[in-house]
């Protein structure tokens, strides 16, 4: 199984730092119990043995009247009980793992192996440890009790408060840092993304850090770039596009004076149709689709209007449109669209068939469906012929045009936060989709 790891980059440097600073902890721990804790451990057997050794010389060294006020004395000066030990009391084990079993080992060495240690005597907790006043006489053997805190504090509790505000630090130091590059990263896609739709985005920030400034002025620079392409592409098409006008009407007054015969007049007439309809393509690809505001419209209103006129040309269309979807729309750019889906299906599948077109809510999303019974696309093509200038002649033969059409649907699509679906359909044919956002 594989160990889940979060996809977004702000959460997987969190995650990497945190877990060095994890390793970083547990290694400092490591060091301290070997260059700290052990050191520990051995003064607090010497504290023992020399408390110990202390006891016993001045129980030695005091008369037998005076043995009780000598051990009432140290009680209440040191802390320390001494009392008569019995070879049958219960031995309790301590409670603090190795380092205390290091203690007893290190003190037996010193004492002798017949040193007994226990956690509790007769009910009273504590560190007791066994002791002869002299070793030929294993009868005369006591207890003693050292204060709680002198043995049983191995680990300093202000080590490990400190060590808890360090990593709490380190991680709110981490998270500032991490926060600190994912921002203008993030500030980066939503410009990437807004490019992308077709829109010009404000300028990125370029405070901050060397390398995140540099990839903001050249992320920058790069929109500035695409922006005065993109506007001279406009005005080259609309150029050339105008400029054509004029030939093109004194083609078709020519064309009505020729007298040549009605085959011969039809055929041209057709080709100067279809010259005039590539110069409309080519201005509606020219136009800024942003220099048109979004208006609160009923869509299957615009659409039933845009079906109605399709028919008086001789378009045979199917419609089942929902009533009353209403969206944040430029309608002349939705118009353009749509009537670039019917043009580019009546084209390539002929006018034998009528084309199904259908507007519906589909969860989240409205969906402008044109769907004909032509050849179709293969679905390797679909993304290259949603780029301007291309064209699939092999899929769907016997036509010309520009290759804007669908870029222009694309553009549209991506101008109002949807996107443009090519699918083939079942039976035959193609189904384009036009996506909207609901909201």
């Amino acid at each position: 199984m594989r160990l889940p790891w979060p996809h977004s980059l702000l959460w997987r440097s969190f995650l990497l730092i945190v877990l060095l600073l994890g390793a970083s902890f547990v290694m400092w721990f490591q060091i301290y119990r070997e260059y700290a804790q052990e050191p520990r451990t051995r003064q607090i057997a010497q504290l023992v043995v020399s408390v110990i050794n202390l006891s016993r010389s001045a129980l030695l060294a005091a008369d037998s009247s005076q043995r009780l006020e000598l051990l009432r004395e140290l009680e209440a000066r040191e802390g320390m009980v001494i009392l008569p030990a019995e070879t049958d009391d219960p031995l309790l084990p301590f409670t603090h793992g190795q380092q205390m079993a290091i203690v007893q080992e290190q003190v037996r060495q010193r004492l002798g192996e017949h040193t007994r240690f226990t956690g509790n005597l007769h009910g009273e907790s504590g560190f007791f440890v066994s002791f002869r006043l002299d070793d030929r006489v294993p009868d005369d053997e006591y207890w003693l009790r050292l204060p709680a805190e002198r043995v049983e504090r191995l680990l300093p509790t202000h080590w490990l408060a400190w060590s808890a505000i360090a990593v709490i630090g380190s991680l709110l130091g981490a998270w500032l840092l991490v926060v600190g590059i994912n921002r203008p990263l993030r500030a980066l896609q939503e410009a990437a993304q807004i490019l992308g739709r077709g829109e010009h985005p404000p300028p990125l920030d370029t405070r901050g850090p060397l390398e995140l400034a540099a990839l903001a002025t050249a992320f920058n620079q790069m929109s500035q770039d695409l922006q005065r392409i993109e506007s001279d592409r406009a005005l080259i098409l609309a150029g050339v596009s105008h400029d054509l006008r004029t030939p093109l009407a004194r083609l078709r007054l020519g064309l009505e004076l020729s007298g040549a015969q009605a085959e011969d007049l039809a055929a041209m007439s057709c080709d100067i149709e279809e010259m005039d309809r590539i110069i409309n393509q080519f201005l509606d690809f020219a136009r800024d689709q942003q220099a048109e505001s979004p208006l609160s419209q009923d869509l299957s209103t615009l659409l039933a209007e845009l079906l109605q006129a399709c028919r008086l040309r001789g378009v045979k269309i199917q419609a089942a449109i929902q009533p009353e979807i209403v969206l944040p729309l430029r309608p002349q750019s939705i118009r353009r669209a749509t009537s670039n889906l019917i043009d580019n299906a009546t084209r390539y599948a002929g006018n034998e068939s009528p084309l199904d077109i259908s507007l519906r809510r589909e969860g989240r999303e409205v969906v402008l469906e044109v769907a004909d019974r032509g050849p179709g696309i293969p679905p390797a093509e679909v993304e290259r012929l949603k780029r301007p200038f291309t064209r699939l002649e092999a899929a769907r033969s016997n036509a010309g045009g520009s290759g804007l059409g669908l870029a222009i649907v694309e553009r549209v699509a991506r101008l109002h936060g949807g996107h443009l679906a090519l699918l083939p359909r079942p039976g035959g044919g193609l189904s384009a989709s036009l996506h909207l956002p609901a909201d």
